[in-house]
């Protein structure tokens, strides 16, 4: 068997053993209220993280001002619960028609 392999059956057999974790433990042990809720938040602050990343910047550089105008729309369109559909085409059609006017 090859490192290769035995690296690869071991990071399965770790995966396994993490997803088992939850279903095993699942009655048995009990976070605080605190811990709960800082959870929570880092979870939202680590999808937010991304967002801004993703709609900023690109190559390591600002990515210019349309495709934050576009995320913008879409947010703002999904806050008042359009259709995925009109979100997605939303935030396309108002970054595509910012470029098309020059705006980067």
């Amino acid at each position: 068997m090859s490192a290769t392999v035995a690296v690869i059956l071991m990071l399965a057999v770790g995966t396994y053993a993490l997803r088992l974790v939850g279903p095993v433990l699942h009655g048995r042990v009990e976070l605080p209220a605190r811990v709960q809720e800082s959870l929570a938040a880092g979870a939202v602050v680590l999808l937010v993280a991304l967002l801004a990343t993703g709609a900023l910047t690109e190559d390591g550089g600002f990515a210019g001002w349309a495709r934050p105008a576009g995320v913008l729309v879409g947010g703002v369109l999904a806050w008042r619960r359009a259709p995925f559909a009109v979100v997605v085409l939303g935030a396309a059609a108002t970054a595509g028609g910012l470029r098309a006017l020059g705006v980067a």
